[in-house]
């Protein structure tokens, strides 16, 4: 199981812990006898505590203090430029998000669906002979097998789904992929082999590839996971199951841009996964969806070592070999009723990143 945060282990830790503190002006750059005892009584509007000050991030809107880890996503280092506290950032978002047009021939151009099946909608036969064939199987749990997502049946409720990633991806400036991308500068394909994984990983079985290839296929044709993409005032963009998903159907491969951990170490990135985990570290590998991705970014990771969080947690996160490659897949872990939104554990792998305060 991989974790996002985790891979950058003990240089995030350490940045958290020497995080500078807020800016503070001078007499001469603000002119109005500031000091750094104007600072003193500054506090957290979250739990109350003045405590952590180089935590503490005081936002260039309102001048309200925030700890670092009381934030929802908590931020893993002080960002640079200007920074908007959850009530600012909310009324700029909302100036600013713009829904993508509920247009078909936009949403297939935006997705590159294929056209000459965008006026197909009927159930996939493939589909429904997987799904009958595995039934009347009887096996361990070990040995279950991987279910195909089920699509709405509803052609208009896709095109809501997909347009409502469409929105969250432009939002952020993302180009959409549905699969790993190798950029001129970073790690090349060749370097993505799964026999360089400590410890050895593990093979996604010919009945379990066959099942990720059939999604994909799916996808293509514009049969989409039922999935919903919502922007929350706290979590930010998030993911909302929009019909019932059964346990252990693939939700999503988690894709974007491939890279060297060691490139990415002091990246203030927070989306990031890791891909491969060498014996070697300098060919460990991460996943960095910040510019090129699909649905799986915008699904929110969940302290997993608390009651609460892992009554939350519906997703697991998985790292195959799949033809000598590693892959990620987000898989439900149990069955997920409509209107859930879906999380998974971020420290499912490494147990590196400190998540005491995640949601």
């Amino acid at each position: 199981m991989a974790s996002p945060r985790g891979t950058r282990r003990m240089a995030l830790r350490q940045r958290r812990t020497q995080a500078p503190k807020p800016a503070v002006f001078s007499d001469e750059d603000s002119g109005s006898g500031g000091s750094d005892a104007d600072y003193d009584d500054v506090f957290c509007e979250k739990c109350g505590s003045g405590d952590s000050s180089a935590d503490l991030l005081l936002c260039d809107e309102c001048d309200r203090g925030f700890h670092l880890f009381c934030l929802r996503p908590i931020l893993v280092s002080v960002p640079k430029g200007s920074w908007f506290c959850p009530s600012c950032s909310k009324k700029k978002n909302h100036n600013k998000l713009k829904s993508f047009p509920l247009v078909q021939t936009k949403i297939v151009d935006f997705f590159r669906i294929q056209r000459s099946q965008e006026s197909t909608h009927k159930p996939n036969q493939d589909t429904r002979r997987k799904r009958k064939r595995a039934s009347s199987l009887v096996m361990s749990k070990k040995k279950r097998r991987l279910l195909p997502f089920n699509p709405s049946e509803d052609p208009t409720r896709r095109l809501e789904q997909m347009a409502s990633l469409a929105t969250a991806l432009t939002a952020t400036g993302t180009e959409f992929s549905n699969e790993l991308t190798y950029r001129p500068g970073m790690a090349p394909r060749s370097a993505n082999s799964a026999a360089l994984e400590r410890g050895g990983m593990q093979v996604l079985s010919k009945e379990d590839a066959e099942t990720l290839n059939l999604c994909k296929s799916m996808m293509e044709r514009g049969e989409w996971p039922p999935l919903m993409v919502v922007f929350d005032p706290q979590e930010g963009f998030t993911v909302e199951a929009d019909r019932f998903i059964k346990d252990l159907t693939i939700i999503t491969e988690y894709v974007g841009d491939v890279d060297y951990l060691k490139n990415r170490e002091s990246d203030d990135g927070d989306s990031m996964m890791t891909l491969l985990y060498a014996t070697n570290p300098s060919r460990s590998l991460v996943i960095c969806p910040d510019k090129h991705s699909n649905i799986a970014r915008f699904i929110n990771g969940i302290n997993n070592h608390t009651a609460e969080g892992r009554k939350k947690q519906n997703l697991k996160c998985v790292r195959f070999d799949v033809d000598g490659e590693c892959r990620v897949l987000l898989i439900a872990n149990r069955d997920i009723s409509k209107g859930e939104r879906l999380y998974y554990d971020y420290n499912g792998y490494e147990h590196g990143y400190p998540t005491e305060h995640f949601v």
